[in-house]
């Protein structure tokens, strides 16, 4: 089977409607202000336990709370963590795929928070799901820095798709108009982003002729908690997520969130690292189970489950679907996922 392979290599499709954009602004455009009568007030004030009077800003409770429904990790990072040699600190350097899957998740992730859909238009239907326009509905920052740097350049420049977008931040045109849409160094800023939360340290190795800052595990917490679920999703006849700080309760498309960081590991060429500890009749139906997964959630609506390879992730297809049924306006946000996996099939190994 062709998921075994080392180095991939992505086939060059159509890169969808062509169309110019414009330079990228140098901020994100603020939200449109509420009318003076209904913005919230600048400064409140509770009562501390000896009566002073405490000053706070509802806006920092209200970005808390967001916060709080958001995972410790972006997709962007899981994949990236999967992929990186624990205690060498670095990729292999034979995988082509992982840049440009690492795109696809930077566009899954900002719908997944809300911040990019399908543009709202009947006739988009017409079109493969990987052409159709996608658009931000919603600007404000998300905290994550190379989601603010695409979220900025979706936002500036004009509405193209979603395999259009992938292809452009991977560096894949060549309209010279458009060759500043490129997101570079996206997995060193990456490995430096985990750094930052403290899941993974810089060390400098000596490679023959040159020095490299490599990214050695530091905390292997969020490693571990990764491959399970990654195991648990493809091995368990049942398939129980429990809460975590990678995966917090509150958050919405617990599930879907996961199989879609499983089909970009596969598509990266990094699950295998997750599947090491399997024997090899298992680690083969684990790769035949993420295969139907891939095949199931690269359309829209979601095909309709049957029960996966040998009863595996039985329940998948009913959690899922009280997912988006629960979200259910929240369509064309999980239209754009849907869309960016129909993206990942087009790799030459998938096939």
């Amino acid at each position: 089977m062709a998921s075994t392979a080392s180095g991939l290599t992505r086939r060059r499709g159509a890169a969808g409607p062509s169309t110019e954009g414009g330079e990228e602004s140098s901020r994100v455009n603020s939200p449109v202000p509420r009318k003076p009568d209904d913005r919230a007030p600048e400064t409140s004030y509770e009562n501390s336990e000896n009566g002073h009077k405490i000053a706070y800003d509802p806006r920092d409770i209200s970005e808390s709370a967001e916060r709080n429904k958001q995972p410790k990790l972006t997709l962007m990072e899981e994949v990236l963590l999967m992929g990186l040699k624990d205690k060498q600190g670095y990729l292999s350097f034979w995988n082509d795929n992982i840049s440009y899957a690492l795109r696809g998740c930077i566009v899954i992730e900002l719908a997944f928070r809300g911040r990019i859909s399908m543009q709202k238009d009947a006739s988009r239907r017409r079109f493969p799901l990987q052409d159709r326009v996608i658009e931000v509905i919603d600007d404000t920052l998300t905290g994550e820095v190379l989601l603010d740097e695409a979220l900025k350049m979706m936002k500036s420049s004009e509405k193209m798709s979603v395999a259009s977008w992938i292809d452009l931040m991977s560096g894949e045109t060549w309209n010279l108009m458009k060759i500043g849409y490129q997101l570079k160094q996206v997995r060193e800023r990456l490995a430096k982003g985990l750094v930052d939360k403290g899941i993974l340290r810089t060390e400098k190795r000596n490679f023959l002729l040159f020095d490299m800052a490599t990214h050695p595990v530091a905390d292997s917490g969020a490693k571990d908690e990764i491959r399970r679920r990654v195991r648990n999703v493809l091995t368990a006849r049942t398939v129980v997520l429990p809460p975590s700080q990678f995966l917090p309760e509150e958050m919405e498309f617990r599930y879907l969130r996961t199989i879609a960081m499983v089909c970009a590991a596969y598509a990266a060429n990094v699950l295998e690292n997750a599947l090491a500890t399997l024997g090899h009749e298992a680690r083969e139906r684990a790769f035949a189970q993420v295969d139907e997964l891939l095949a199931e959630y690269s359309q829209w609506p979601f095909a309709k489950r049957a029960g996966g390879q040998a009863g595996i992730g039985a329940n998948l297809g009913t959690v899922i679907q009280e997912e988006v049924t629960t979200g259910k306006d929240k369509e064309l946000q999980l239209e754009v996922v849907a869309a960016c996996l129909s993206v990942f099939t087009r790799l030459d190994s998938l096939l």
